[in-house]
This record gives structure tokens, C-alpha cells and sequence, in this order.
């Protein structure tokens, strides 16, 4: 992907101030999870080209490790990549993962496209995260170079801004700009 590529990906995906668009998304072969189910809280949408992947495995044990920082901001963060519900289910067995990977699986990518996060040239989704208020409106989105793990920092920088509540002093590993690329 050159420059230019990511750059119109970025582009793309939806802007703060947008309704987050409504879905219904396997997160088990026979339990749906409806985004306005989860109206009232802060949401957190972390779409992710595929399981089983080096940065997508870091990025998820990343959030699956401050996950109870999320939750001190009242926030849900779901997982979303265009891999099968039995994918999802072994990876987030094999990385003991505490939060809802929904499969984005068929018509595949259709919740990806939605959000403006699906990269048609090889059928997977961006690396695109986006915090959601109580009202379901995009409030922050980031679209990262899909060899980077993008971090928390942008995420926890918007709970706290949607919250009032001042930054705590966090681990520079959950900091952006300490975010290695990998192949």
C-alpha cells in the first residue's frame, strides 16, 4: 500500500460527528450483538484487517489488558474483522480476550463498508478505531497504517473528553507514538 493508498483509507472512514450506523453482528454462531443495544454507554469499535495476525494479536492483548481502564469510562469496546464466528471464537480462546469479537463475515465486510473501513483490494477491514457516545455519534475516528498497532492513547484521550474526567498518568506503552510497525 503506498502513501497515497492509506491516505484515502483514512479519508474515508466516518467523521467525528456522524451517527454511528446501526448493526447486527454474529459474536457467536448463534448470539447477535445490536450496536443499539449498547446505547447509554460509550462504545468503542476497533475494526482489524484479521485474527491471527502479529499486529492484530498485539493491538487486542493490548486492549484486553487496559480493558478495565475502558470500563472505569462506563465504555464497550467490540472487536470487528470480516473473519468466521469459530475464527473468532479460537483467537479470542488462544488470547484469553474479555470482550465481544463480532464476525463482519457475510455479505462480508458489509459493516466495515459502512463505517467507510473496508479495503476492497484485499477483502479485510482497515485498522480503524472509533469511540461512540451514549447517543450513538462518532465522537473520535483513527485510521492507522495497517502494519501499525495503533495504540490506546487516542482512545482514552476521547473517553476522556466524552466524560469530563482529567487524564490519569498511563504506562507509555499504551501511548501512540511508542507504536512499533511489524511486517
Amino acid at each position: 500500500m503506498t502513501e497515497s493508498d492509506f491516505a484515502a483509507g483514512a479519508a474515508n472512514i466516518l467523521p467525528a460527528g456522524t451517527p454511528a450506523p446501526d448493526f447486527a453482528l454474529n459474536a457467536t454462531p448463534d448470539q447477535v450483538l445490536r450496536l443499539s443495544e449498547l446505547r447509554g454507554r460509550p462504545v468503542i469499535l476497533v475494526f482489524y484487517p484479521a485474527d491471527w495476525s502479529p499486529v492484530c494479536g498485539d493491538q487486542v492483548a493490548l486492549y484486553n489488558e487496559i480493558l478495565p481502564e475502558f470500563r472505569e469510562y462506563g465504555a464497550e469496546i467490540l472487536g470487528i474483522s470480516v473473519d468466521g464466528v469459530w475464527c473468532h471464537a479460537a483467537f479470542a480462546r488462544d488470547r484469553n480476550l474479555h470482550f465481544p469479537l463480532l464476525a463482519d463475515f457475510e455479505p462480508k465486510g458489509a459493516v466495515a463498508r459502512s463505517y467507510g473501513a473496508y479495503r476492497e483490494g484485499d477483502g479485510t477491514s482497515e485498522r480503524a478505531l472509533f469511540v461512540l457516545d451514549a447517543d450513538g455519534i462518532i465522537r473520535w475516528s483513527f485510521c492507522s497504517p495497517i502494519a501499525v498497532n495503533p495504540g490506546a492513547d487516542g482512545i482514552l484521550k476521547a473517553l476522556e473528553s466524552l466524560s469530563g474526567k482529567s487524564a490519569r498518568a498511563r504506562p507509555e506503552s499504551f501511548r501512540e507514538d511508542t507504536a512499533e510497525a511489524r511486517p
